[in-house]
């Protein structure tokens, strides 16, 4: 399996620090708001690549965190008079609903920067013992030219950074040994959110919270860091420069970032009135479509979003669905009697299908490719799938297809478990049906809900609900 690692420029073969075991970190969001769809990216493809690492036999432990400490969080707490941590909390909830709806499954871990602070202080405290950090009025900054090797991730030179480091420069500028220097710790201003430290109550840098909470979950050292393109420099570089000065040992083997997402060949930005969150385009398709429509390119190239393109998703998957369905009806329908020597050799064949399948995906992740390889499988079975096939071949087909989508993170088996946003929603609409006085929808909602496994209770403070 070859890994494009962004450190070297080139495609490597993947040896993992430990046999049979891949440690792999990958930068989440900053909860202020529903995550964009350019968000979606980096959670779709890690996701699918985690996927992948399991169904070639690895145990995958997967950490992947939320910043919920922030300027924009605060922010955002300030425009509505409410805590920094109510906002937080607000949004990881709605994060993970639009996760589950694209079929991403939960981390390992998802850490939380606001539970990590002291690992973070003591994280700091090492760097200043060791001469890589110095604090000044209550603010701790990284001895940027300190370390020999800044600049190794983004293949940058620290003199040429001089002219272009406006992405760096923090207040207090005027405090720093060096403009390059960035901030480990920063005291509080009136009204935000602070922690007690040696050096000022206050609150941690952005890049600390990563290294922190990668070393705590995985380890000093671990397989693969992940994220978007965006996060290489700075944040990836300062990660380097922290966990490595502090742990005294190379902390990631393989960098994998993915490209960057237009929309209708643009910059996604709220100025030119293009841009939208998953919850936007979950009210116009499944999300599923949105999961398809993100593998339907290679991870590192840019990807250009638009309805016509979205559409075509939208058709390839129901070409895809459609199949299994087709499989299914068959299976119910189809005799008992075992698989003869010519459906031996039917089923046989598909291996070249998973094979072209393995190869895309040992590729540097190629799901484009992958996806390929399975509308091969589906125009295989198509043509080779009717009412004389015996149950086993059909069931045999059906299981392959299920097993390559599931890589790619696309569901085909029938799962009539309602998701808990649809529970909400039906709960919301029976409300509403009750105060309209419409009581007979409203007990069809019930009845409805119930049959799928949902119990309702009335409650003074609200409905509550449980799976039977």
């Amino acid at each position: 399996m070859k890994l494009y690692n962004t450190m070297s420029k080139k495609k490597e073969e993947f040896e993992p620090l430990e046999e049979g075991k891949v440690k792999m970190y990958v930068c989440g969001p900053t909860v202020y708001n529903f995550i964009h769809i350019g968000n979606a990216r980096p959670m779709i493809v890690f996701d699918t690549v985690r996927r992948y690492f399991e169904y070639k036999g690895y145990d995958v432990d997967f950490v992947s965190n939320f910043t919920d400490v922030d300027d924009k969080i605060i922010k955002k707490a300030m425009e509505e008079s409410i805590s920094a941590d109510e906002v937080s909390k607000r949004y990881i909830a709605e994060c993970k609903k639009d996760m589950e709806a694209m079929n991403v499954r939960p981390a390992t871990v998802h850490p939380l920067a606001t539970e990590e602070i002291g690992g973070m202080v003591e994280m700091i405290r090492t760097l200043i013992e060791k001469g890589f950090a110095y604090e000044k009025n209550g603010t701790v900054y990284y001895r940027t030219r300190k370390f020999q090797d800044y600049g190794k991730l983004s293949h940058k030179n620290l003199d040429d950074l001089r002219s272009g480091n406006r992405s760096l420069l923090v207040t207090g500028e005027d405090e720093k040994e060096d403009p390059l220097d960035f901030v480990l710790w920063k005291p509080k201003k009136e009204g935000e959110p602070a922690w007690e430290s040696p050096w000022s109550e206050g609150r941690p840098g952005w890049h600390i919270e990563c290294s922190e909470m990668s070393k705590k979950y995985l380890g000093e050292q671990i397989d693969i860091h992940a994220g978007g393109e965006d996060l290489i420099f700075p944040h990836h570089e300062n990660e380097i420069a922290q966990s490595e000065a502090a742990n005294g040992k190379e902390f990631a083997k393989y960098w994998l970032h993915n490209g960057f997402l237009n929309i209708d060949n643009r910059k996604m930005s709220k100025s030119l009135g293009n841009f939208f969150t998953v919850r936007e385009i979950s009210e116009k398709y499944d999300l599923q479509v949105l999961r398809f429509f993100m593998l339907s390119a290679h991870y590192r190239s840019p990807l250009n979003f638009s309805a016509d393109l979205m559409e075509a998703a939208k058709n390839g998957l129901d070409r895809i669905l459609t199949a299994a369905e087709n499989l299914r009806f068959l299976i119910a329908n189809a005799s008992e009697k075992s698989m003869d020597a010519k459906e031996n050799e039917m089923l046989a064949k598909t291996r070249e299908y998973v094979d072209s399948f393995e190869n895309a995906m040992d590729d540097d992740f190629n799901t484009a490719d992958a996806a390929a390889a399975v509308f091969e499988l589906v125009k295989y079975a198509n043509t080779t799938a009717d009412g004389e096939r015996s149950a086993e071949y059909l069931q045999g087909l059906l299981d392959l297809l299920v097993k390559l989508t599931d890589v790619l993170g696309i569901i085909v088996e029938k799962n009539e478990e309602l998701l808990d946003a649809d529970i909400e929603a039906l709960i919301a609409e029976r409300q509403a049906a009750r105060k309209e006085k419409n009581f007979a929808r409203a007990d069809e909602i019930r009845n409805e809900l119930l049959e799928r496994g949902i119990i309702l209770k009335d409650t003074r403070e609200g409905v509550q609900w449980k799976r039977a």
